[in-house]
């Protein structure tokens, strides 16, 4: 009995000295991904504070991204930031985001020199963010313009009716909440929605006329809605120049007096969706191990695959699929 006591005793010595040790182990786990943390923020500290060029990206649908633009006002507001790059990869999105970019672009552009620099597409409202600099440079195969607006919904009146299903309202006026989809359309309600796009279509064409210097004769020639390639653009007046992020650089370097061989540096928008930074934190880790690649594919997982609602009016470019 007494050898069976020790051994419990021991073995209870044992339990609580290895519990001990795991709970120093994971204190000084979480206290090295802390230091590295801060460490890479530190880095990112030096850099911000030293003269560089500035990229902000702008990629996927464009909707009214509040990040988006407050990384637009960083820029703005930092001092050591002496240029910016804005690199586009998009098929546009809502009107209403468009413009908000685009604005922020344009109080940028105002401050310091700005250039756009499209990476593949640059179409309908990625295009007014685009005009929104100082000059936009292209490869030959980029996708540019796609100027126009376009409203879609559904319309499920005959399947409804297959299904025996039939939709009433009860409506403060006859065109509230119409087109509904699930409806007949009336009339009146296609006139009013017509007549919205239109005044957007204008909106945009304006834009474009006046920040690309077009006559009308050149407005009309672009803006029927149709893509145009990098090298057909130029000569349309829609790209100034043939060329990526290095020929940018070296238009500020020559015309805009920016200092040669400045590093640039990514500006990021902040995502609310990653409440604990624990993604911001780990791609930090990864950026000061020189992962860029893994830390962007963490960023992109911190702010999830949720499809993001696209209300109102769209300038967004999608092909035509026909049967």
């Amino acid at each position: 009995m007494s050898l069976d006591a020790d051994y419990l005793i021991d073995r209870r010595r044992l339990r609580r000295k290895l519990t001990l040790w795991r709970v120093l182990a994971c204190a000084a786990g979480a206290a090295a991904l802390i230091a590295l943390g801060l460490m890479s923020g530190g880095k990112e500290l030096v850099d911000s504070q030293s003269a560089h060029i500035a990229r902000l990206t702008v990629s996927g649908l464009i909707t009214s991204d509040k990040p988006m633009l407050e990384a637009i006002r960083k820029v703005k507001d930092a001092a050591s930031a002496k240029a910016a790059i804005v690199s586009i990869n998009s098929p546009g999105g809502t009107t209403t985001g468009s413009e908000a970019l685009f604005r922020e672009l344009r109080d940028l552009a105002v401050a310091k020199p700005t250039v756009a620099v499209v990476t593949g597409t640059a179409a309908s409202g990625a295009y007014v963010a685009a005009i929104g600099t100082e000059r936009i440079f292209a490869p030959e195969t980029a996708l540019i313009g796609s100027i126009g607006v376009i409203v879609q919904y559904p319309n499920f009146v005959k399947t409804l009716e297959l299904m025996g299903v039939k939709v009433e309202a009860v409506r403060s006026s006859p065109l509230k909440a119409m087109p509904s989809g699930v409806e007949p359309t009336l009339p009146e309600a296609r006139a009013a929605l017509e007549a919205s796009v239109a005044d957007s279509y204008a909106w945009f064409k304006g834009l474009v006329k006046d920040r690309r210097s077009l006559s009308e004769e050149e407005l009309v020639k672009v803006s029927d809605g149709r893509v145009f390639t990098g090298r057909q653009s130029v000569p349309l007046k829609l790209v100034d120049q043939i060329g990526s992020e290095k020929e940018a650089i070296a238009w500020l370097e020559s015309e805009k007096s920016i200092a040669k061989s400045l590093k640039v540096r990514d500006y990021k928008r902040v995502d609310p969706n990653d409440r604990l930074g624990l993604f911001s934190l780990a791609a930090g880790i990864a950026d000061f191990f020189g992962h860029e690649e893994f830390a962007a594919s963490l960023r992109t997982t911190g702010r999830g695959i949720a499809a993001q609602s696209l209300d109102g009016l769209l300038s967004v470019w999608q092909p035509r699929i026909e049967n």
